[in-house]
Order: structure tokens, then sequence, then C-alpha cells
């Protein structure tokens, strides 16, 4: 949960690095959220009837990890290197995806990269609740 907290600290901070455990941590319970959401939208009879499974409360819900959700990207791909305008790569049916994945499980530089310093030499572990 301090993660994902963490996260939405940085609301819109595209700048500096964010480790891997960072990042799976927030995708991990953002898609807890999300089937918990479905679940309550699906009781409450505000799912589409599109066919989809985004509901009145996932789409809010949605809609408000949105920004944290580019910005972390942003912050993990600096990690590896790579400048955050490379989430449009997500665009790319299928292939645009796998890339993306691939990225996102790969190690950060070890040391300082042009984004910032390691930031898994900085904490050492989970994020400190001040």
């Amino acid at each position: 949960m301090d993660w994902y907290i963490k996260v939405l600290k940085q609301y819109f901070d595209f700048a500096g690095r964010a480790r891997r455990k960072e990042y799976w941590m927030f995708v991990l319970f953002n898609i807890i959220v999300s089937v918990l959401l479905a679940i309550v939208d699906g009781i409450a009879g505000t799912s589409t009837s599109l066919g989809g499974t985004l509901g009145l409360f996932g789409g809010l819900y949605s809609l408000a990890v949105l920004i944290p959700s580019l910005a972390l990207g942003a912050r993990r791909l600096h990690d590896i290197g790579k400048s955050g305008w490379w989430q449009l790569i997500a665009l790319i049916p299928i292939l645009g995806w796998i890339v993306l994945l691939v990225w996102a499980v790969t190690e950060g530089h070890a040391g300082s990269n042009e984004y910032g310093p390691n930031p898994k030499a900085e904490e050492g572990g989970a994020p400190a609740m001040a």
C-alpha cells in the first residue's frame, strides 16, 4: 500500500526514476481495485451494456489514476534510460504492448543516468511514510 500512496503523492511528477517494485506494486493494486470496482458496478447496476467491464465507479477510478499512471510509466522508462515519450509505443497494437512489457521488467541502470540517481540505491526498501 505504501508504494501505491507514494505514486499518488507524485501525481504530476514525470521527472526522476521509478524502480520495478514501485511500478509493479502500483499495477497490482490497480488490478485489485479495478476488479473490486467491477464487482461493485455489477451489483449496483452501473456497468455499461456495451459488453465492456468499465462501469461508473471503475471509469471514475480509471480517470483518477490516469495521470499518476502515465507519470509512473515515464519514471519507470527513465530508470532504464529511455524517454517517457516511449509510452506512446503502446498505440501500436500488440507489438507496442510487448515492447513496453519487456521494458517494464528490465532492470534499471545500476548507477545514475541522465534522469537521476538510482532509486534502488537510495531507498533500500519500502518508501518511508512521514
